[in-house]
């Protein structure tokens, strides 16, 4: 396992995450969230919800910044 991600590999290791919680919780707060992030990202970087990336950019920002 390697010590860094990319923001690419972060976000689908976060959806996962997510994915396995909703599986064993059920929880309809979580399965919301999944909806939102059911865009993956695509072969070109992009993905099928820009907003949602450009959120996922500010959290990454927020940590790596302290």
């Amino acid at each position: 396992m390697k010590d860094t991600l990319t923001h690419k590999e972060a976000f689908m290791a976060m959806k996962s995450f997510l994915e396995k919680f909703y599986e064993e919780t059920n929880s309809e707060d979580v399965g919301v969230i999944l909806g939102e992030l059911s865009s993956d990202i695509w072969q070109d970087g992009s993905t099928g919800d820009p907003a949602c990336w450009d959120e996922w950019i500010k959290c990454i920002e927020k940590v790596t910044s302290k």
